[in-house]
């Protein structure tokens, strides 16, 4: 039985060995592994340290162009008065030159008669001025 029991110690010791060594084995690989992971969340951290200085130059110059377009759309806002007041005076002359127009066709309708004796007068005038100038 000592025998026996010789063996089932050594049988147990052997398997014990077989496990630590396979136990070292596997702890070896993992870490390998952590080391990898470290070296690559290292990686990625300067990567995002220089995505991060980016992105905020980024904001900066994004900001800076939003308020030279509002001031420069505030400016502008000036210029479109400017045209407005423009345009409300050009129609303004045009009513007044409609109104003349109109004033001027109503006389000239009632004073058609005066017109037409006046440039017969003056028509016979010249033939007048003609006869004397041919004798």
């Amino acid at each position: 039985m000592n025998i026996a029991i010789s063996i089932a110690v050594l049988i147990v010791a052997v398997a014990f060995a077989v496990l630590v060594i396979y136990l070292a084995m596997t702890l070896k690989a993992t870490q390998r592994t952590m080391n990898n992971v470290a070296d690559t969340l290292e990686g990625m951290e300067k990567q995002m340290e220089g995505i991060t200085s980016e992105t905020t130059a980024l904001l900066n110059k994004t900001n800076e162009l939003a308020a030279d377009v509002n001031n420069k759309s505030s400016k502008l806002n000036g210029v479109f008065d400017g045209v407005k007041g423009i345009g409300e005076t050009i129609k303004n002359l045009n009513q007044s030159l409609n109104k003349i127009s109109s004033n001027i066709t109503r006389s000239a309708d009632q004073d058609s008669e005066k017109v037409s004796q006046a440039v017969k007068w003056g028509m016979g005038m010249m033939e007048m001025v003609k006869r004397k100038k041919n004798k």
